[in-house]
């Protein structure tokens, strides 16, 4: 009876933990770039792949930290852990390597570093502070409207990878249609795209 009563304690948690992490993000429409992805982005492997558990991290365990912390400490773990989903195949509210969304791939790579961030990109374009363009660094988190050159709402978030130059800002996000991958910001299709930049913290 004990024995029973524990497994079905543990498959509720399991069920609620799982309701909680199955917001989509906001998506219209395919995210395709004119510019070809990083090729020297390395392909995960086992011993860097963030465990189930790792990234349904309690709520209690995570945390925010100051703005110079996130810059010179948490930035890079971020953009690391991101990029261990590299390849990964987009599904909306999807939070794993089988599938994940946008801001699934900001919520895992945050969490699995033990760092607050909301779930749905929206609600992920209200932390923080906005940047200007010139003074985009890795790790920020950047967002986009659906329609090219018009006003709307938040429809897909990425983060930061590398700042190359000028006209060379790489993020890391889900496409709808290639999963995961990097694109340059400037590229045709996101620079129209393009409606702010946030530091996280």
């Amino acid at each position: 009876m004990q024995q029973t009563f524990s497994r079905l304690s543990a498959l509720f948690a399991g069920l609620v933990t799982g309701l909680f992490l199955f917001t989509s993000c906001a998506s219209t429409g395919p995210l395709l770039s004119s510019s070809p992805s990083r090729s020297t982005v390395s392909k995960r492997t086992t011993s860097t792949r963030a465990t189930a558990s790792k990234s349904a991290k309690s709520a209690s365990s995570l945390k925010t930290v100051d703005s110079k912390t996130y810059v010179s400490r948490y930035a890079r773990e971020v953009i690391s852990q991101a990029r261990t989903y590299t390849g990964t195949p987009y599904r909306s509210g999807g939070n794993t390597y089988e599938g994940i969304d946008c801001s699934g791939l900001i919520c895992s790579a945050f969490s699995s570093v033990g760092l607050k961030m909301p779930r749905i990109s929206w609600q992920q374009s209200e932390v923080g502070y906005e940047v200007e363009v010139s003074d985009i660094k890795p790790g920020d988190l950047i967002f986009f409207v659906p329609d090219h050159g018009k006003a709307g709402y938040v429809s897909h978030a990425a983060i930061v990878t590398e700042v190359r130059g000028e006209n060379d800002i790489r993020f890391i996000h889900a496409s709808s249609s290639r999963g995961v991958r990097e694109d340059n910001l400037y590229s045709n299709y996101f620079k129209g795209r393009f409606v702010k930049a946030l530091r996280p913290f």
